[in-house]
C-alpha cells in the first residue's frame, strides 16, 4: 500500500467514523485501565457485562484491594484466565497505591511495570485515557496490517512501529480505533466482507472466492 492509498485509506474511515472510541465501558482511567487488563484473550462483550456489576461496587485501586481475591473473582469468572487476572489486578491496586498514590501513570514504563500489563495494554491507556499517538496491536490490527498490505510484519511489534511510520499524522491518534473497529467487522479473520469494505480500493488483499452479487 503507497502512501497515497494510505491516506486516502484513513480519509475514508475517518469520514465514516470521526470521533472512534474502544467498545470497552469506563469511566476512569483506573476503569480502562482495569478493563483492558480483563480483556486479554477475552471479548469486550464479556469483559463490559462483568464491569458493569464490578465498577458499581468497586472502581478505585483502594476499593479493589479491600474486596480481595475471593471478592473479586466472583465479578470476574465469566471472563478466561479470571484467577491469574485476579491475581494481576491486586497486584496493579497494590502498586497503584503505594507507588503512585493511586493513579495511573502516564508514562509507558511505569504502565508495563504494572503485573498484567504488557505494551498492548500500555498503548491502550496512553491513548484511549491519555490521548498519545501510540498503537495497540491486537489479533485486528496485526491481521490488517498484513493482509492489507498497510504494515506487513512478523511480530505484533514490527507491525506497530511500522504503522506508527507509515500512518499520516493527522490520522495517528484515533488510527488503532479505526483498525480495531474495521478488523472486527469487516475485515474479519475468516471470510473479510471485501464486498461491504469502504475501504477495499486502497487495500493490497484479493479475495480467493467470489463475493456475493
Amino acid at each position: 500500500m503507497n502512501p497515497s492509498a494510505i491516506a486516502a485509506f484513513f480519509a475514508t474511515l475517518k469520514a465514516a467514523n470521526p470521533q472512534p472510541v474502544t467498545e470497552l465501558e469506563y469511566t476512569s482511567v483506573f476503569e480502562l485501565l482495569t478493563a483492558v487488563l480483563l480483556s486479554a484473550q477475552a471479548t469486550d462483550v464479556s469483559v463490559n457485562k462483568a464491569t458493569r456489576k464490578l465498577f458499581p461496587v468497586a472502581n478505585t485501586p483502594q476499593q479493589i484491594l479491600a474486596l480481595g481475591e475471593a471478592g473479586l473473582i466472583p465479578f470476574i469468572q465469566t471472563i478466561g484466565l479470571f484467577r491469574s487476572k485476579a491475581r494481576h489486578l491486586l497486584q496493579t491496586c497494590e502498586i497503584l497505591v503505594t507507588q503512585h498514590g493511586g493513579q495511573v501513570p502516564r508514562t509507558r514504563e511505569a504502565l508495563e511495570a504494572l503485573p498484567g500489563v504488557g505494551r498492548k495494554t500500555a498503548n491502550v491507556v496512553l491513548n484511549s485515557a491519555y490521548g498519545e499517538p501510540t498503537m495497540a496491536v491486537d489479533t485486528h490490527i496485526f491481521r490488517m496490517g498484513n493482509r492489507t498490505g498497510l504494515a506487513p510484519g512478523k511480530t505484533p511489534l514490527a507491525v506497530e512501529l511500522k504503522l506508527l511510520k507509515r500512518i499520516p499524522a493527522d490520522y495517528l491518534v484515533d488510527a488503532h480505533h479505526w483498525l480495531i473497529l474495521h478488523g472486527r467487522y469487516v475485515c474479519q479473520a475468516r471470510q473479510p466482507q471485501c464486498w461491504q469494505c469502504s475501504v477495499s480500493a486502497y487495500c493490497d488483499f484479493k479475495p480467493k472466492t467470489p463475493q456475493p452479487a
